[in-house]
């Protein structure tokens, strides 16, 4: 196991993603956190990582952890539910730091807002395959019957900037995802990718009247739990400091990160290489 020192409350939170979409969970954070420092990694070069193997989500996890672990973050949210999928038990194993994950809280709410036991998933091929979300569900609600269905084309048309009511591409490939499961007669439906949230208005277009649960949101909940009882809450007055790393096209990402967290992030982001923490 990797030692980390410990920390105080006022060390930042480390997030990582595999691209722009772990920006929703800061989002979450920021808001429901708004005097915690954040230090976000967002492995833009190698997105996405729901088409890769086991094997090659983990190596590329450790090396995002110790990239944040290298910022002195006192604890890591992973906000990739891929990541959380298939990587997350080897890295609690492997690094002494407490980890948030999404799929856990994510389960535990849609498992508390169902009323016809009929919960809906979205994923990347990689979360849907390891059957996380199901096996999780189906231990705190033996009752619930979980429809899966895997979303290969969403990552990419969302990291290009395609997420936006009215773009006919997006609307019609989330369309042919999202009506078999309406067909099975979900009333709620897990959006397990933290790029996801970013189409809750198209989600709520084509499946109106389902609760949405959104991992992000969830798992910043349960963030909010583990820091109070690690006394590890940020006791500051003052609105918290976030920096933002990519592994390629800053410019980018800032274009599109600016967009959707309601602020500027290019005066905060930076290009890292995460090769060099192998």
């Amino acid at each position: 196991m990797e030692t980390q020192k410990k920390y105080d409350k006022h060390s930042p939170i480390g997030v990582f993603d595999s691209g722009l979409g772990g920006l929703t969970a800061v989002k979450e954070i920021i808001e429901q956190l708004p005097h915690e420092d954040i230090v976000f990694f967002g492995d833009t070069a190698r997105v996405p990582y729901g088409n890769r193997s086991r094997e090659t989500i983990i190596e590329y996890s450790r090396q995002d952890m110790r990239f944040l672990l290298a910022h002195d973050v006192k604890i890591v949210c992973i906000a990739c539910n891929t990541v959380d999928s298939m990587a997350r038990l080897t890295l609690e194993q492997e690094f002494d730091i407490p980890i948030i994950g999404a799929v856990s809280p994510a389960a535990r709410k849609a498992v508390q807002l169902t009323k016809n036991k009929k919960i809906g998933l979205i994923g990347t091929f990689a979360t849907v395959s390891s059957g996380a979300y199901r096996k999780l569900i189906n231990k705190l609600a033996p009752d619930c019957t979980v429809y899966s269905q895997a979303c290969p084309l969403l990552v990419p048309l969302i990291e290009s900037g395609r997420f936006h009511k009215g773009d006919a591409v997006v609307e019609t490939v989330l369309r042919d995802y999202l009506l078999p499961l309406q067909a099975q007669g979900i009333d709620t439906i897990i959006l397990g990718c933290t790029h996801y949230p970013l189409l809750y208005a198209i989600v709520k277009d084509i499946l109106p009247g389902v609760e949405i649960v959104c991992s992000g949101s969830a798992s910043t909940e349960y963030l909010r739990e583990k820091l109070a009882a690690l006394d590890l809450l940020n006791d500051s007055e003052t609105e918290g400091k976030r920096r933002f790393y990519v592994s390629d096209a800053p410019e980018e990402f800032a274009t599109h990160g600016s967009v959707f967290l309601g602020m500027s992030v290019r005066e905060h982001c930076e290009k890292a290489d995460p090769d060099i923490y192998q």
